[in-house]
């Protein structure tokens, strides 16, 4: 009977904690003498469905004590949607606190987006700045400028769903220097004049589409680069230079080509004539044998030929002797 009575005590025991789990009684009259109105068999079904009821009525605690309507069924449901209800709460006091319009399903909808909506909220009230990289551009007179910029945003609220981040807001700022220092007559002006700059980015409505509100873009620095234009000038004399010279040799072996070219012609003459010399002695031969020619025409035609060659002597000697003459 004594292990019988023991074993009826650890089970009672062991009941009274299950039932205690599964319906939290303490935290039912915590929620009511808080003012939150919620049925003890809603814990209850909280417990089952796998929701913390606790952590669901802290949160209307905190929500109906800074005035904030919401029901225990939204939190609920934004819990089971994989939501930080906890943070969802805050953003939400938060913004009350500081007059700025934010529902519940659109904190929900930013939480659930995978923003900081908290965040998202203390940046609304306290504007970050965005330090931008160095950016450099060319100002029409070749010299290349290096900026830095100071973007202060804050977000905004109704595109922070949907709307580009931070590196969408560097990329369209460093595009508008760009645009302003290469439309500067020199490296001077944008020297002179910095908040130039920072007007004609600010008027192009950089913020469209993205999820924040540019409020200022001020350079913080601006260095003197190389001289690009310069540089571009050097390489493209030393472009042409090798192009000349490329059509320059070329030609040379072009010519040098040309130049064999007519040196064979020259022998392939010579030798043919050398050859149609050679065929003269056997022309003659056949003119005896055929009776074309007679002794006496070819004796005329030898006295003919030394009578050439003594005047081709003499002419020859004459301007020799010529050449030795002194002045």
């Amino acid at each position: 009977m004594e292990q019988f009575f023991i074993v009826i005590v650890v089970l009672a025991i062991i009941g009274f904690f299950v039932f205690l789990y599964y319906v939290p009684i303490n935290l039912w009259i915590t929620a009511l003498s808080s003012g939150v109105n919620i049925g003890l068999f809603k814990l209850v079904f909280m417990r089952i469905r796998r929701v913390p009821p606790r952590m669901i009525v802290e949160q209307m605690i905190t929500a109906t004590k800074a005035g904030i309507s919401i029901t225990s069924d939204d939190l609920e449901t934004h819990y089971l949607a994989g939501g930080n209800v906890p943070q969802v709460i805050r953003a939400l006091i938060s913004a009350d606190k500081a007059n700025i319009s934010l529902g519940f399903k659109q904190a929900t909808a930013i939480d659930l987006a995978g923003r900081d909506v908290f965040e998202a909220v203390q940046t609304t009230v306290n504007p970050k700045v965005i330090n931008t990289p160095p950016v450099a551009a060319v100002a029409n007179d070749g010299i290349q400028l290096v900026a830095k910029a100071r973007v202060t945003v804050r977000v905004n609220i109704t595109q922070l769903v949907g709307g580009a981040g931070e590196e969408t807001i560097v990329a369209r700022v460093g595009e508008g220097i760009v645009t302003s220092i290469g439309s500067s007559k020199s490296h001077k002006e944008v020297l002179e004049n910095p908040d130039k700059i920072s007007k004609l980015v600010l008027s192009k409505g950089l913020d469209s589409g993205t999820a924040y509100e540019i409020l200022s873009i001020d350079i913080a620095d601006i260095d003197v680069g190389e001289n690009i234009g310069a540089k571009l000038q050097i390489e493209q004399a030393n472009a042409d230079l090798r192009v000349a010279e490329a059509k320059a040799e070329e030609r040379r072996a072009m010519a040098i080509a040309l130049e064999q070219e007519m040196k064979a012609k020259v022998q392939e003459a010579r030798v043919k004539f050398i050859e149609s010399e050679a065929q003269i002695p056997l022309a003659i031969s056949d003119a005896f044998r055929q009776g074309n020619l007679g002794v006496m025409d070819y004796y005329r035609l030898q006295n003919m030929k030394a009578d050439t060659d003594m005047r081709n002597s003499i002419s020859q000697g004459g301007q020799e002797s010529q050449g030795t003459q002194k002045p």
